[in-house]
């Protein structure tokens, strides 16, 4: 094969880092056995329903046979070393695919002739267009695709930016593709099952169709050469190594992804596949130059993942991509943060061995930098290095409320969870102090039902889990005016406290508001801020069994003892007054209404705005989505109890890829059958 790219006639050298990415369940986890396989790292390829794969080797992966995290692998293929990094495909996550691609030399995007996992593999190409990574495409499961190659590209093609320019054309026998011819290297290979595939002639009618489908490609890279243009516009036949070195360049810089065929189950086509990167991948010097690194004599490394292991503490994974990190050196994360390497480490799947110094181009994890996080560059510089790249958290969309079964875990569930979100950024954790609980928020249902999961199994702690409380409010419709006396005499200095109070509402969103009014001291000034408080402790749970808002209360007249009245006797003869005015100033119940946002793709818009309606959700409207062809965002009104589940039911219309936002707007009056649920429901739970 020539070496396109190459310098002196060689390859780029220097280990490579490729991540494997595509939609759920197109066979990223398989294609990666496949590969080790291949190259000698295995002897046995894995597979996921048997659960001996090195890749997903975590026990929820196994558990739900599908990748819930990265997992890391490498092997050397004619003398070159590639990691790989397995990246989960669904978009509950997401957040470790984009984690790890910043550093990547290149993607290899897994997909296969679905049209429902279209939109996936939209989201899976919209992250690699965003990052500028080189991809190539595996057009996997080709053994029982019933598409042919062509409609299969057509099907695909909407999903990317830039052309896909095919590769590899199918060889049929008997309607069962056999081998494949290379467009670029013009020759026919015949697949053998778990072995390199044979070489044969092209000829009939391979020759012909590989002729029209060659001149398809070469027009696409004409496209961007306007050399290789004026030599199809005369007909003559580019030179081969011509035509690689515009594959290579066009590939590098974004202009095209190439189109590969196979079958990982039987490894067919991984070798070939295997080749391309070796040949036509760029190397860390040109990642490096990328992401903005100049060189220096400061090693860089960027963390793509951090993992908490039992024995071993917390591990860093790095890649380096310039000089060279080792034990004991001292590093500097972008945050500010420094931390000293307690060892240097080789991932392969679960296993983590010790190792030697890490050079540039190499992957590895790094012991105990606890004060760095997921995503932050690393250097051995004495300041701060520039962040290469920022990977915001996507907002949560699905929150559980958690608890320690056993009230002595609590320390011990609250160490749990600050590990949980370093190794997820994309799970945040929440403190309700008005209810006490601690909610777990996260981007789907399977996302937190992993959570969970890791918090008992990986961590050992027991936990409950319940649905989070609305954020009920309760207000009153009318005014009234209430005296409120707390006498007590129990010998000696007793207690007295005499107040009156004018209550009245507010507009809605005004708060509480509390004035006095009083003239000639029948109450002390210095009683006033007690009044205030004991009114402010009873508006906590009103007579709905919700907190109040939107009242007004004056302190309008009361009386006082010399000697038996306090602040404490003045705190509750507030209270007592809120507590017997409110039932009778027509209490009514307040829902909060938020406002939301869905992404989904346009033929589901229809499904959506029914999803909302059904939810008594007031639908305001639907734009297309900037930059997104194909896609809208619906916007609407909708309660924060029909909001809880909402993604579950979004996800489902959208084959998986809606996403879904939403923050406070106001407060609303819930009357009739739903409201006498809600205080029902509080009632019973008090």
């Amino acid at each position: 094969m020539p070496e396109g790219g190459s310098q002196n006639g060689r390859p780029n050298r220097g280990p490579r880092c490729i991540a494997l990415v595509g939609p759920f369940q197109s066979g990223k986890t398989t294609l990666l056995e496949a590969i080790l396989e291949r190259t000698g790292a295995v002897q046995r390829a894995g597979s996921v329903e048997a659960g001996n794969t090195i890749g997903d080797a975590g026990a929820e992966s196994r558990a739900h046979r599908m990748s819930v995290e990265i997992s890391v692998a490498s092997t050397e293929f004619l003398g070159d070393t590639y990691t790989f990094l397995d990246c989960p495909g669904s978009i509950e996550f997401a957040q470790d695919l984009r984690a790890a691609l910043p550093p990547v030399d290149a993607a290899i995007v897994v997909c296969e002739a679905d049209e429902r996992k279209m939109p996936q593999l939209q989201l899976v190409m919209r992250e690699l267009e965003t990052r500028n990574i080189p991809r190539f495409v595996f057009i996997n499961k080709i053994d029982k695709a019933d598409k042919r190659v062509r409609e299969t590209l057509a099907l695909l093609q909407p999903a990317s930016r830039v052309p896909l320019v095919l590769r590899q054309i199918p060889i049929w026998k008997n309607d069962i593709i056999e081998g494949f011819v290379d467009l670029a290297l013009e020759r026919a290979f015949i697949y053998r099952e778990h072995a390199e595939s044979q070489v044969v002639a092209v000829e009939g009618d391979n020759a012909s169709r590989k002729k029209e489908a060659r001149f398809t490609m070469l027009e696409k890279l004409a496209d961007h050469d306007d050399a290789l243009m004026e030599q199809l516009l005369e007909d003559i036949e580019p030179p081969r190594d011509k035509v690689f070195n515009d594959l290579v360049k066009e590939l590098r810089e974004g202009l095209i992804c190439p189109v590969f065929i196979g079958s990982a189950t039987r490894t067919n086509g991984v070798l070939r596949l295997l080749k391309a990167l070796r040949h036509e991948a760029p190397g860390v010097a040109e990642t490096a130059a990328r992401l903005g690194i100049k060189p220096g004599k400061e090693a860089v490394g960027y963390v793509l993942k951090s993992l908490h292991t039992p024995h071993a503490g917390k591990m860093s994974v790095t890649r380096v991509l310039s000089g060279e990190i080792g034990e004991g050196a001292t590093v500097t994360g972008s945050a500010g943060e420094s931390a000293r390497i307690a060892g240097v480490f080789k991932v392969q799947g679960a296993a983590i061995d010790k190792r030697g110094p890490a050079q540039a181009g190499e992957t590895v994890a790094l012991g105990k930098l606890d004060a760095i996080k997921t995503g932050e560059t690393v250097s051995t510089g004495k300041s701060a290095p520039a962040s290469l790249a920022e990977v915001a958290s996507p907002p949560p969309v699905l929150a559980v409320a958690i608890a320690a079964r056993e009230r002595k875990d609590d320390v011990k569930l609250g160490a749990a969870l600050t590990k949980l979100t370093d190794e997820d950024p994309s799970i945040s954790v929440v403190h309700n102090a008005e209810t006490g609980d601690v909610i777990l928020w996260g981007q789907g249902e399977m996302h937190l039902r992993v959570a969970s999961e890791r918090l008992q199994g990986r961590y050992g702690v027991a936990i409950s889990t319940h649905q989070p409380r609305v954020g009920y409010r309760e207000t009153i419709r009318k005014g009234a005016s209430q005296r409120g006396r707390h006498k007590k005499q129990t010998g000696g200095h007793g207690q007295f406290g005499d107040v009156v109070l004018d209550i009245k509402p507010l507009p809605r969103g005004s708060g509480f508001q509390f004035a006095s009014a009083i003239k000639g001291g029948v109450v002390p000034s210095q009683y006033v801020p007690s009044v205030e408080r004991g009114v402010h402790d009873f508006l906590k749970t009103g007579p709905l069994g919700f907190p109040v808002v939107d009242v007004a209360v004056t302190l309008t007249d009361g009386s006082y003892h010399d000697v038996d009245s306090s602040d404490m006797a003045f705190q509750l003869a507030g209270r007592l007054a809120m507590s017997e005015a409110l039932p009778n100033c027509q209490p009514v119940l307040l829902e909060p209404i938020d406002t939301v946002e869905i992404a989904c793709p346009n033929e589901a818009t229809a499904k959506i705005n029914a999803i909302l309606s059904q939810r008594r959700g007031q639908i305001l409207g639907f734009d297309a989505r900037e930059d997104w062809p194909g896609w809208d965002v619906v916007k609407a009104m909708l309660p924060e109890s029909e909001i809880g589940d909402l993604i579950i039911e979004v996800r489902s219309a959208t084959a998986g890829v809606g996403g879904l936002t939403f923050k406070f707007d106001h407060l609303q009056e819930l009357t009739g059958k739903q409201a006498d649920q809600v205080v029902a429901a509080r009632k019973t739970a008090a």
